[in-house]
């Protein structure tokens, strides 16, 4: 089912491109502009955010509305939107396996003589492209107009949060690590991760459907846990994963000195010491290979690598409970389940 569904956008992707060039005359005003957004989008991805929206909308619908797999396509291009944006803040050059966008555009102005912009000043100006598209993908679903705006408001909302986290974060970077709260990093994932990944996508979908606001608000709930596991698992990968696994180099998350779950919990059971060595490498303006080799090492002698384990389990069965109560077509809460368990890997 996840399958069908998964295939069902990747179509809608590809043609999705040709129909806003055909209403907006993209091409006209840039080959460059249209090709580069068209090449992005169609790399390959979970797309859980579009997966999400229409288990969401499918478990208290009647029936598939008409334009459904269009609006999933909005979620979608919103996350993409948001990568562009990201991949410029976090000076990242790779993007699942391939260039970043910022990346591409640089590649492409290369050899140009006199030029006074760069290619991320170009990605900024797609990224915005991309979230106008969003919003025009969002509009495809022939529903009731009074559910139809209301599920607008909650994808506005998702954008709005979302920003808001990526805000914070980079002002809670500038933070010592040893003045950062759990419930900071939390909230950090709540808005970056949870709300924007699975919360939203899930009650976008099932506010056009039609599920009431007891539903929503357990919907909502679901996706803070479930995301919240997602990112600490995200976190774990971001340390201990393979490049290749990953799409981007595992030094990140070190050279930008994200205060994770990991780091937080490795600071709070080490010695002075070892301390010390946390915020040395945090405070590195370059890290390094080596610096990478000492983190995993403190992570897994402090015990944080088992603590952020436990932390994925307790959040999971908090999520499972929810999901048991849920007013969702069996089938299709059974589908929201297994999906979560297989994003997770577990």
């Amino acid at each position: 089912m996840i399958s069908r569904i998964k295939n069902k956008i990747e179509r809608e992707l590809s043609t999705f491109t040709k129909e806003i060039d055909k209403i907006y005359s993209l091409s006209k005003i840039s080959p460059v502009l249209l090709n580069h957004i068209r090449y992005f989008i169609s790399r390959k991805g979970k797309r859980a955010r579009p997966i999400f929206f229409i288990i969401g909308y499918l478990g208290y619908a009647k029936k598939p509305a008409q334009g459904l797999y269009k609006t999933a396509v909005s979620l979608e291009l919103l996350h993409d939107f948001m990568l562009v944006h990201d991949d410029i803040i976090d000076k990242s050059d790779t993007r699942r396996g391939n260039p970043s966008m910022h990346v591409m555009l640089e590649n492409y102005l290369h050899g140009s003589n006199k030029v006074k912009f760069s290619g991320q000043d170009l990605a900024i100006v797609t990224g915005d492209v991309m979230y106008a598209m969003a919003l025009h993908a969002f509009l495809s679903i022939k529903e009731d107009p009074a559910r139809k705006e209301a599920a607008l408001k909650k994808l506005i909302e998702a954008a709005l949060y979302t920003g808001g986290g990526e805000f914070i974060e980079l002002l809670y970077s500038i933070k010592k690590v040893n003045e950062i709260t759990k419930d900071e990093i939390y909230k950090i994932y709540d808005l970056k991760t949870a709300k924007y990944t699975v919360s939203y996508p899930l009650i976008i979908g099932a506010t056009l459907a039609g599920a009431n606001k007891k539903e929503l608000k357990k919907l909502f709930e679901y996706g803070i846990y479930l995301g919240r596991a997602f990112q600490i698992k995200d976190d774990i990968l971001g340390i201990f994963g393979a490049k290749g696994k990953i799409g981007k180099s595992n030094i990140t998350d070190l050279q930008e000195a994200k205060k994770t779950i990991l780091i937080w919990s490795a600071f709070k059971n080490s010695g002075r010491n070892t301390r010390v060595e946390i915020e040395r490498i945090l405070n590195k303006k370059t890290v390094g290979k080596n610096d990478l080799l000492q983190m995993r090492k403190i992570i897994i002698a402090t015990k944080a690598l088992e603590y952020a384990k436990s932390e994925i389990n307790a959040l999971i069965k908090k999520a499972h409970y929810l999901n048991n109560s849920l007013q969702m077509r069996p089938g299709f809460r059974n589908l929201l389940d297994r999906y979560s368990q297989k994003l997770l890997n577990v």
